[in-house]
């Protein structure tokens, strides 16, 4: 198997926009780092977002955040690598998050669509959610339509 990148570039007068497609056997540290080298790569007009991990101050990009949840009275910001917490509310937190990256399922969570294995819509006026890492949650029932419509949108974009 060779570890090389197989790079074909397309000019279409029908994307504004680039649109990158990246097809492989499995979602390998490869893939994420050229996932990563390609959004760092595009204009980003998110910014990082602050946490906090005791007494130090962490600079979380927003690619690396499975979610945004309250946690007892505080807000925290999950990734792969940890909790943290963050002084923001969840509703501030929010309109600094890319909205074509993150959704709000409750109340009290925000996911990344980019960091969710699976939605499980078999349970009647419910979704649930697991994470690439095995981490489950469970939209509420208010934000099933806004949910299911985002994801029509992404189906359709495809």
């Amino acid at each position: 198997m060779k570890n090389m990148v197989d790079i074909d570039v397309v000019l279409d007068e029908n994307y504004i926009d680039p649109k990158v497609t990246i097809e492989t056997y499995a979602k390998t540290k490869q893939v994420e780092n050229i996932i990563y080298a390609i959004e760092n790569a595009s204009d980003n007009d998110f910014p990082q977002i602050v946490g906090y991990d005791d007494d130090t101050l962490m600079l979380i990009s927003q690619r690396d955040i499975l979610r945004a949840h309250v946690e007892g009275r505080r807000v925290v910001i999950q990734t792969d690598e940890g909790t943290y917490g963050t002084k923001k509310s969840l509703t501030s937190l929010e309109e600094d998050l890319n909205p074509e990256r993150f959704i709000r399922i409750s109340q009290s969570e925000i996911v990344n669509l980019y960091k969710i294995k699976c939605f499980d819509v078999s349970v009647a006026g419910t979704i649930g959610v697991e994470f690439d890492n095995g981490i489950k949650s469970w939209a509420s029932r208010s934000c099933v339509r806004t949910i299911k419509d985002t994801l029509k949108k992404m189906a359709h974009s495809d």
